[in-house]
């Protein structure tokens, strides 16, 4: 029984912050997404779109009473993404968010699951 109890805190304790790692999907009219999202024990740090057109995450937030994720970035443009959705699938590995994006002037429904 000790055993099992060890393993299984374990195999959570792996699985870390539920924002951890890294996401893919789309918004709008299907314009894609990668985000990578990183748990450093004082807040998130992240990257939109990691490449050559990579910009920093410069917000992100979780409501973990309402599983809540608010994400703010500064594209080299200069215009604004400001994105909120709800963190859904949290037991799973693969869990998503879907809410809405807003990239300056445009906006959209967004979806990005785990990989």
């Amino acid at each position: 029984i000790a055993a099992f109890l060890i393993g299984a805190v374990a195999g959570l304790a792996q699985e870390g912050y539920p924002l951890n790692g890294s996401w893919h999907g789309n918004w709008g009219d299907k314009k894609n997404i990668v985000l990578f999202m990183h748990w450093n024990s004082k807040s998130v740090d992240g990257t939109l779109n990691p490449g050559p057109n990579s910009v920093p995450l410069k917000v992100v937030t979780l409501d973990p009473v309402k599983w809540m994720v608010h994400i703010e970035a500064q594209l080299k443009d200069g215009s604004k993404v400001v994105a909120d959705g709800k963190l859904d699938n949290i037991g799973s590995y693969n869990r998503t968010i879907t809410g809405t994006w807003n990239q300056g002037t445009a906006k959209g429904d967004f979806k990005v699951t785990r990989d």
